[in-house]
């Protein structure tokens, strides 16, 4: 079972090198790695050429930028059965593909296999939607972040494959790529499991910590992906419009409130602010 990883990066060089090397750790072998290089200054073709003798790769040089574009561009240069598109400053434990195809060969009816995100060097989670708890998962509770999930060819209509280049860094909406996808293909019928013995090592950037730029960014994107539905007339997405523009977001700002931390509330609000700017800028 070959697994294609579709990479797309743009101003990262260290990070690569290190999901490169994190590669070469990896006890399961049949696997190719394909390069979305959307940089112009050549930033990682040294790092590249280290690599060579020891991996199965191309590397692609492309002349546009976005995530959504570039990870679709490399599914059709792939030749796996399985796809992934890990992001350029994640790594993977030396298991990872092993249990992938595991999981995919023990699984018949599996469509689509998502990963534990999780903080380099700990066992505490990253980014996305994780649970210590492996489970079957629909569009009503979807798991993981896109650099976590792991699809089947053989299982998923060629036609339905495919991200949406409105989403994601570089594009209209900066995020909500994987999640817009994910909630496609689970709308028409696909299988999905996820499990946090797989583990996916990325830095966590969503503590608000960090700062209220990334969170307003990135949640554009959600509410747009919502929006994109709700004009489809997809009743099942009231269940996000809810969630995701009410309950959530303003629960976490009674709750800064409460604990008195105005980082914390500021981070809640601009999340707010993010996905409802995004569901009415969609279309327009």
């Amino acid at each position: 079972m070959k697994i294609s990883l579709v990479l797309a990066t743009l101003g990262r060089d260290k990070d690569v090198a290190d999901f490169l090397t994190s590669l070469t750790c990896q006890t399961y072998k049949n696997f190719e790695l394909i390069i979305i290089d959307q940089n112009r200054d050549g930033k990682i073709d040294a790092i590249v050429r280290q690599f060579n003798d020891c991996l199965t790769m191309r590397h692609i040089k492309v002349d546009f930028v976005g995530n959504a574009r570039a990870r679709d561009y490399g599914i059709g240069l792939a030749q796996g059965r399985i796809i992934a598109f890990p992001d350029d400053d994640c790594a993977y434990d030396k298991e990872v593909l092993k249990q992938v195809v595991a999981e995919f060969t023990k699984r018949k009816n599996l469509s689509i296999l998502v990963a534990g995100s999780y903080a380099f060097s700990s066992s505490r989670f990253s980014i996305g939607v994780n649970s210590s708890k492996a489970q079957y998962f629909s569009r009503f509770q979807m798991m993981g972040v896109e650099f976590t999930q792991f699809f089947d060819r053989n299982k998923i209509d060629a036609k339905q494959f495919h991200l949406d280049h409105d989403f994601g860094i570089g594009s209209k909406y900066s995020g909500g790529e994987g999640f817009e996808l994910l909630y496609r293909l689970l709308r028409v019928g696909n299988t999905a499991f996820y499990t946090p013995g797989i583990k996916i090592y990325h830095p966590d950037k969503d503590h608000y910590k960090l700062g209220t730029g990334r969170m307003l960014m990135y949640s554009t994107g959600v509410g747009a992906y919502i929006r994109k539905f709700a004009n489809q007339q997809d009743a099942y997405i009231l269940y996000y419009i809810a969630r995701k523009m009410f309950v959530a977001p303003l629960l976490k700002m009674l709750f800064a409130l409460i604990s008195l931390n105005p980082r914390k509330l500021a981070y809640s609000f601009y999340n707010l602010v993010g996905i409802w700017r995004g569901f009415f800028a969609y279309g327009r």
